[in-house]
């Protein structure tokens, strides 16, 4: 963990100056970018660059967002960086302002500011390491930099899913592919597709041990690419960006960093595992009302605000290809939620518990980042929000909700409670009524017969009629039917079932009866 004042104090005063202080205990935890035209999405801890900050009223209008969100402090550029009035504004809204040296490059304060942080969290790893006997677990950046300078050329270490672990303190060949690489944390999805369309990702499947990638016409500079793997399987890559084709022995020794760096992210691997199976256990202990609520959410990081479950379901496949997509679900999730993540899987239903709020890991994130989903994607149901204490209610109407989706009585693929909550009373009620046998008297059994017999829909028509009562021409749309042939049905169901429409009783049960045959 770091403080502001240990940033600034690690990146030096010729770029960054601490001109309010904010919250002295306050820890920074992450870099978070103001775009031009929308509010960044800002947690507690966060360093908020206000990279397209122009105004003084915008720079206030930005540290009071800020400091509602918790944000450690935010970076502007002089003049704004000593106006008064962003002062104030900091100091009422508890955030610090770091002022940025004018000529400084945002793109490369942000890899600066990243390296930082990373630096930080690898020293308090390897404390926690050294003392638990382990071994230390956070090099891979000083790996970088030793594969930077093996292969004379900036380097990206990247995970089997394209995420970038660490990278090299050495940028200075670079272009747009690796800028927005670094600043993003991944490989975007257009660079994918472009390295893809040249066999890249075909090649580091098939075990070659270096791949080198010409310059391309859009302005992307070329690589050299290594695998790295440990026992046959493929735990990532370190992409170089080099000038041209590169010497044998230089690529050779490239590669033959490979192996350390492998060892490295099984370590990685096997801490996160464990760490993801025991919040997994603690999220699953909440949802089945075993345990205390209290002791898991604070081991979980949850906040003491409202909180949805939601329910995820994949499509039907075959087995292995169910849980390949379960696992890709909970990547995402976990991308959605944070670093924390309150994750559970039961009876191949994924769960997750996520915060009731905009912004990063709250429910409004997760829903768009699942509806996004391309292709036959997953059912989606959230249940309400609730109190910590209360999960048990919210994950039984979001699993009550996934089962209208499977049926088909709400549209989906992603619904929420809100959405949902009439079908699911029309729902109960219609097995309620069923069970009770309410169906099965009265004139309803002699309209159906009729409608068996001899094809037509009188049952559809007096449904609709109650629905929309005094509206006729809304019933006729929903059955999509001119209001004279509505009208006609009318008074052939009348004289077929011999039932009084214009008694108020009789209407409320007929309604009863025929939502219990549409919604059971």
């Amino acid at each position: 963990m770091i403080t502001v004042q240990g940033v600034v104090d690690r990146v030096g005063p010729t770029l960054l100056r601490l001109t309010v202080a904010g919250e002295p205990a306050a820890h920074v935890t992450d870099v978070v970018i103001a775009e031009a035209g929308r509010r960044p999405h800002v947690a507690d801890g966060d360093l908020v660059l206000g990279v397209s900050v122009s105004t003084a009223a915008r720079a206030v209008e930005l540290v009071r967002h800020c400091g509602e969100r918790g944000a450690a402090a935010v970076l502007l550029k002089p003049p704004l960086a000593a106006r008064s009035s962003v002062h104030a504004a900091a100091r009422a809204a508890g955030t610090g302002i770091v002022e940025v040296d004018a000529g400084a490059a945002w793109a490369q304060l942000v890899w600066l500011l990243r390296t930082v942080l990373d630096g930080a969290a690898d020293e308090h790893e390897a404390e926690n390491a050294a003392a638990s006997g382990a071994g230390g677990l956070g090099d891979l950046f000083r790996l970088a930099d030793a594969a930077a300078a093996v292969v004379d050329a900036p380097v990206t270490i990247e995970d089997a899913n394209s995420r970038v672990l660490a990278y090299s303190a050495r940028q200075d060949r670079t272009d747009p592919a690796r800028i927005s690489t670094i600043m993003g944390r991944r490989v975007p999805d257009e660079v994918l597709a472009r390295f893809r369309s040249r066999g890249v990702f075909r090649d580091l499947s098939r075990g070659r041990t270096t791949i080198f990638v010409p310059a391309q016409q859009d302005g992307t500079l070329p690589r050299l690419i290594v695998p790295i793997r440990m026992g046959g399987e493929l735990l990532g890559s370190m992409w170089a960006v080099v000038p041209g084709p590169v010497p044998e022995e230089r690529a050779a020794a490239f590669a033959d960093t490979a192996p350390v760096v492998a060892l490295h992210l099984l370590r990685r691997r096997a801490r996160e595992d464990a760490e993801r199976r025991r919040s997994a256990e603690l999220v699953r202990a909440v949802l089945q009302g075993a345990g205390s609520v209290r002791l898991a959410a604070a081991e979980l990081g949850l906040d003491d605000v409202p909180h949805r479950v939601v329910a995820i379901e994949v499509p039907d496949t075959d087995a292995l290809g169910a849980e390949g997509m379960r696992l890709a679900l909970w990547e995402r999730i976990t991308a959605g939620i944070g670093r924390r993540p309150a994750i559970t899987e039961l009876h191949d239903v994924l769960y997750a518990v996520v915060p009731d709020r905009e912004g990063d890991g709250g429910w409004p994130a997760l829903r768009s980042a699942l509806s996004a989903e391309r292709g036959p994607g997953p059912l989606v149901a959230a249940g309400p929000p609730v109190e910590l204490g209360r999960l048990v209610e919210s994950r039984a109407l979001a699993e009550e909700t996934l089962g209208l989706l499977r049926a088909g009585l709400v549209a989906g693929p992603v619904i929420s409670h809100e959405q949902a909550w009439t079908v699911i009373v029309l729902h109960r009620a219609a097995v309620a009524a069923t069970g009770a046998g309410a169906t099965e008297f009265g004139p309803l059994p002699a309209l159906r017969a009729h409608d068996g017999e001899s094809g037509t829909r009188y049952v559809d028509t007096l449904y609709e009629w109650l629905r929309h009562t005094g509206d006729p021409r809304a019933a006729s749309r929903a059955l999509r039917i001119h209001p004279n042939t509505l009208r006609y049905r009318m008074g052939r169901i009348t004289e077929l079932a011999g039932i009084d429409l214009e008694d108020a009783d009789v209407r409320l049960a007929l309604l009863v009866q025929l939502a219990a045959l549409r919604w059971r």
